[in-house]
């Protein structure tokens, strides 16, 4: 994944600014000697930045095959101190381990669409342009046109819903299998016409079409999936005093966030004279939350770049508490996803 961009089509046209720049290079803080993870390289801002700010070794990961000749700049410009690794950020331990490393001081994740995707109307992820319905971070598997054109009904409801937290989800979905009785739904433009004749406009101008993208790019790459893997990795990686910085732009990436480090760090709610005490609480905090909520950017930075203001900033501090081999994970394993 290479998630350098808001979700939101309405705010893809901006100049493609690393987003909260500065607070994430604050909460990482890289030092001299240390060794960084950009799991998100999209554009490369943050490796960018990272990379000047001290003299660290840093390894950044993406998945799409048109990352690498954007990373060539940084391998020869840094030499010796970076590397591109091929593959999806929820696999981060066993790329890392391909090249020897096992331990890290430093991890960020900016999640969701990267610009160049989404301004590239080949890639099909975007409506603002015309393009073939695909969506595709990593350019394998299923596309969004084969999610549209071969799912029931009922599942395309449940992914709209879930994913785009999408009200007229149903209509939707009905929408889409009967316009596909006419024939294949194969672009962009396409199914954004089926969308907007049945949903209604919002009131703050967000195409109405957007949520119903968002949720199928979603799908299409498994990107709550991913979220959740490189979380636990981050975990098992980050030496004491490592920090994670994480970067979301929609209330689902957020949720999840907010989730694992409010257990991580003995912030879940605990047991009260009605309900019994929490299980994770008897568990050492892996992580420290230095700040107890999300940070936003400010409104200097909104105003420069309208991508920036769904953006929600939460990071933590690594302890040197065991990784957690139960809480959270064990509803994993019992199948409660």
């Amino acid at each position: 994944m290479t998630p350098h961009a808001a979700s939101t089509e309405t705010e893809s046209a901006a100049v493609h600014l690393p987003v909260m720049l500065s607070e994430v290079l604050d909460r990482l803080a890289p030092a001299a000697g240390e060794t960084h993870l950009d799991g998100t390289f999209g554009a490369g801002g943050y490796s960018r930045a990272i990379l000047e700010a001290a003299d660290c070794t840093l390894y950044a990961i993406d998945r799409d095959p048109e990352a690498r000749p954007r990373a060539e700049a940084l391998t020869e410009r840094f030499a010796g101190r970076f590397t591109l690794l091929a593959g999806r950020f929820g696999d981060m331990e066993r790329l890392l381990a391909e090249v020897g490393v096992d331990r890290l001081d430093g991890v960020v994740l900016d999640l969701g669409v990267s610009s160049p995707q989404i301004d590239d109307a080949a890639r099909g992820f975007s409506f603002r342009f015309d393009g073939p319905l695909d969506m595709r971070m990593s350019r394998d598997g299923p596309t969004a046109a084969d999610v549209v054109n071969g799912l029931a009904e009922a599942d395309l409801a449940r992914i709209i819903r879930e994913y785009g937290e999408e009200r007229f989800a149903r209509r939707i979905a009905k929408a889409i299998v009967a316009a596909r009785a006419d024939g294949p739904i194969e672009t962009t433009k396409r199914l954004a016409d089926i969308v907007r004749a049945v949903t209604p406009k919002a009131k703050d101008g967000v195409d109405p079409a957007t949520r119903t993208f968002q949720a199928l790019r979603i799908e299409v790459n498994d990107e709550l999936g991913e979220l959740d893997r490189a979380l636990a990795a981050a975990e098992r990686l980050l030496a004491p005093g490592g920090r994670l910085v994480v970067v979301s732009f929609h209330s689902l990436e957020d949720r999840r966030v907010k989730t694992f480090l409010k257990a991580r760090s003995g912030r879940a709610s605990g047991g009260s004279r009605h309900l019994p005490e929490h299980p994770d609480r008897a568990i050492a905090p892996s992580f420290h939350l230095p700040v107890g909520g999300a940070e936003k950017p400010g409104a200097d930075e909104t105003a420069r770049n309208p991508r920036a203001r769904s953006a929600r900033l939460r990071h933590a501090v690594r302890t040197d508490a065991p990784v957690w081999a139960g809480g959270a994970d064990r509803k994993k394993k019992g199948g409660a996803r």
